[in-house]
């Protein structure tokens, strides 16, 4: 419950009439058009605090000053109350994102003036006709954004949304971004003309504009504060029956069926699995598709077929399941240190359970990521070991598919990691039926480089004078006001990505480094949305940060410059 008031429940009669306030006033702004917000809730990140913003977007708190217990008259002891329980503000309001942007309030100045931003929400609105007189409320939508998750634009299902009955439909709460927008599939059930013994007619998606795939499909590049108006037409079209038997499914095994239009993947159409018959089931019109089917758990298994729909029931095909295999993974150590060899293994927030500590490489955990901008399939994770004298590594259950070998160590760092002729530093593991794949070769080594050095300007963002500011799109910068330097290997080098924290006083590192070319970028603010994995991305820095060759052992002092988020 908030608490509308400008200072703690039950303050406002301990302020003796002899002692200043002290006071943190400001103004909400439109990030976008810098115009003042009224009516905005301001308040701490501890919900102690809260105010509303006048007509003219500004707000203010007041607070006593304590006096110290042991001189109460010496004025050099007082502090403001604000300056040991008041962190941060922060503001929202209906109609602008809600992106928790954090004011700092490290001084203890009276009279204390911040800037809050707020970035209006961007909206997608349209309507879906139907080729009749008659309208449906039951049209569904999917709107995909892309994300970037550890350096990797992926797409991402980011919302849905139904039709009204006269085929409208609205999106909200969207922040600056790429999109793409599709609609469901929707079968025809007309109670005036539906026959369930006759043909079926039915309306495939439709990737905006009027695609039919999500790979062409236009991408929305959205701004904030933009309404985009969005219009798709239907086509009815005939659907036809889908019986495709599966041979090798285990007993109750549940089986995802996955259906790619004409190869390429991504979301639209659908299929079931008749677990009873073992049995795909279902309604496709005229085209070419992929079938994929997953199944999980212990006798995990998968299949692929390619069919074709030309008007008339698909039977006759049938889709053979193979157990998902194992990928073995071996490990050379060319560490100059013996130290460090019992350490835990460093797990990433998203895996399984640890493994257990100590014992022969177990320091080293590997994740396959799937590679694919749209991500339908599961990854897969290093086996724990079967018991204390279990030596073995090995990646189970792993199902068809391309990935991305993500390596984590409490130890050295990974020299290099390959599969038969595959670097998998820059290349994608490719995995067939059945898990087959050249076993996983990774090199560790102990060696480092070692970074350290200062950031000209960071001390700005810690007194409380630059407030949260919004990015070159209009979108809000992230909550973290902490300083970062971002080690990104060049993509035709060695090394490892590190993200590097920044002190108050624009100190980073001692950081270790595997050997290699980096470009270091040193942010004001953490950039989640950085490709660093994308060549092409990264071309926009290639006049900025400074180029750091490493080699084991050296030892490197630098001096970098600060880049604005809002650049």
């Amino acid at each position: 419950m908030w608490c509308v008031n400008s200072q703690p429940a039950g303050a406002q009669n301990t302020q003796p009439e002899n002692k200043p306030a002290d006071s943190i006033r400001g103004i909400v702004v439109n990030s976008v058009t810098r115009e003042p917000i009224g009516r905005a809730l301001v308040y701490s990140p501890d919900n102690r605090f809260a105010t509303m913003t006048d007509s003219e977007g500004r707000f203010e708190f007041s607070f006593p000053q304590v006096g110290s217990d042991q001189n109460k008259d010496d004025e050099s002891a007082k502090v403001s109350s604000f300056g040991q329980t008041f962190p941060g503000l922060m503001a929202r309001k209906p109609g602008f994102i809600n992106d928790q942007i954090t004011q700092s309030l490290h001084s203890g100045k009276s009279g204390k003036e911040v800037t809050l931003p707020l970035t209006p929400e961007a909206l997608m609105v349209g309507r879906v006709v139907l080729p009749t007189s008659e309208a449906s409320d039951t049209i569904q939508l999917d709107l995909y954004r892309r994300q970037v998750r550890e350096g990797r634009a992926r797409w991402i299902l980011v919302g849905s949304a139904s039709t009204k009955s006269n085929g409208e439909y609205r999106f909200a709460e969207l922040s600056a971004g790429s999109y793409k927008l599709l609609t469901r599939e929707l079968m025809d059930r007309d109670p005036l003309i539906f026959d369930p013994r006759g043909q079926q007619y039915g309306y495939p998606p439709v990737y905006f504009p009027n695609a039919t795939d999500f790979a062409a499909a236009h991408t929305i590049q959205l701004a904030a504060g933009q309404i985009f108006q969005a219009d798709i037409s239907l086509v009815r079209h005939a659907y036809y029956p889908v019986k495709v038997p599966v041979a090798n499914a285990p007993p109750g095994l549940g089986i995802n069926i996955v259906v790619d239009v004409q190869g390429h993947r991504g979301p639209g159409f659908s299929l079931g699995y008749n677990n009873q018959d073992q049995m795909i089931e279902g309604l496709l019109p005229n085209g070419n598709y992929a079938l994929e089917a997953s199944g999980f758990g212990p006798n995990a298994a998968s299949g692929l077929l390619n069919i074709s729909i030309k008007g008339a029931v698909l039977e006759g095909l049938r889709m053979t399941l193979s157990p998902d295999g194992s990928i073995g993974v071996n490990v050379k150590e060319e560490f100059t240190s013996t130290e460090g060899t019992n350490s835990p293994n460093v797990i990433m927030e998203t895996g399984p359970p640890p493994l257990a500590a100590g014992g022969p490489r177990r320091y080293l955990n590997l994740h396959l990521e799937p590679a694919d901008d749209f991500v339908q399939n599961r990854g897969a994770w290093l086996r724990p070991p079967s018991g204390p004298e279990d030596d073995s590594l090995a990646i189970d259950g792993v199902p068809p598919g391309r990935y991305w070998v993500k390596a984590d160590s409490s130890r050295g760092f990974v020299a290099s990691i390959t599969s038969g002729t595959t670097d998998l530093q820059h290349q994608p593991l490719v995995v067939g039926l059945g898990g087959s794949s050249s076993p996983i070769e990774i090199t560790m080594r102990d060696a480092a480089a070692e970074i350290d050095g200062t950031i000209e300007g960071v001390a700005s963002l810690f007194n409380g004078t630059e407030g949260a500011r919004p990015s070159a799109t209009g979108a809000s910068v992230s909550t973290d006001t902490s300083a970062r330097v971002y080690c990104v290997p060049l993509p035709d080098s060695s090394g490892e990505f590190r993200d590097v924290w920044v002190t108050p006083d624009g100190k980073f590192g001692p950081q270790n480094l595997a050997p290699g070319t980096y470009r270091l970028l040193a942010f004001d603010r953490p950039q989640p949305e950085l490709e660093y994995h994308n060549p092409e991305a990264m071309r926009a820095y290639e006049a900025k940060g400074q180029l750091v060759r490493l080699v084991a052992g050296q030892e490197e002092h630098l001096h970098l410059q600060l880049i604005s988020s809002a650049e």
